[in-house]
């Protein structure tokens, strides 16, 4: 068995450091058990949890600047969880949770090496019928928007997981399904709000996403 190489990093925040223990590349491989194939992840796809796309960092970076005291939060297909380590090292509320069967395992990883307290993390699926995470007041999430039958997926695990009361801000790096999810989350109450990210000069290239924010009040 080879097991996959990995990388190590070191992201600022302002005054804030995060250690990340991630694969080295999108190349990676290592599935023995057969854990993911059976899950449905082949191993072409296998990988892209594993690395840090810039998805991820303008998530991150948005989130630092952005209130989250007195919040219960989630991250959903949180990858390598940059922002929950985040929000994890402000002592916020943070639950983290993706289909990955290698996911949590880097996150316990990635917690003990920043030195920092357990993250809650819960591996579901958004079309699980039942799972113990309850609902939150902020849900955050990076590159989700994959494929068109995910839409519907999303929507409603989005609001099954959602207060009545919630704020959900999701980065999509312009896959074409953006108006689609804001139009199925109107069905249940939110507002939408599309903006254009600021100060990407931590980004190797120009972003051509978006932040899309959704709002439903009491």
């Amino acid at each position: 068995m080879t097991l996959p190489r990995l990388r190590y990093q070191t992201l600022e925040f302002g005054d804030i450091d995060i250690h990340l223990c991630t694969l080295r590349d999108t190349q990676e491989y290592s599935d023995p058990q057969g854990e993911a194939e059976n899950l449905g992840i082949n191993s072409a796809t296998w990988s892209l949890f594993g690395v840090v796309w810039p998805s991820s960092l303008v998530l991150a970076h948005f989130l630092n600047d952005f209130e989250t005291s007195d919040k219960r939060i989630l991250e959903v297909g949180c990858g390598m969880a940059l922002s929950s380590l985040l929000l994890n090292k402000r002592r916020d509320d943070i639950t983290a949770t993706d289909y990955h069967p290698e996911a949590e395992m880097f996150l316990q990883r990635n917690t003990l090496l920043n030195g920092d307290r357990d993250i809650a993390f819960e591996r579901v699926g958004w079309a699980d019928d039942e799972d113990s995470l309850g609902r939150f007041d902020l849900i955050v999430g990076s590159d989700v928007l994959y494929e068109d039958d995910h839409i519907d997926l999303l929507a409603n695990f989005l609001n099954n997981h959602a207060q009545p009361a919630c704020e959900i801000v999701l980065v999509d790096p312009g896959r074409g399904r953006k108006s689609k999810l804001s139009t199925r989350m109107a069905e249940f109450g939110f507002e939408a709000a599309h903006e254009k990210p600021q100060h990407t000069d931590y980004l190797q290239k120009a972003y051509k996403g978006d932040i899309l924010r959704f709002r439903r009040s009491q």
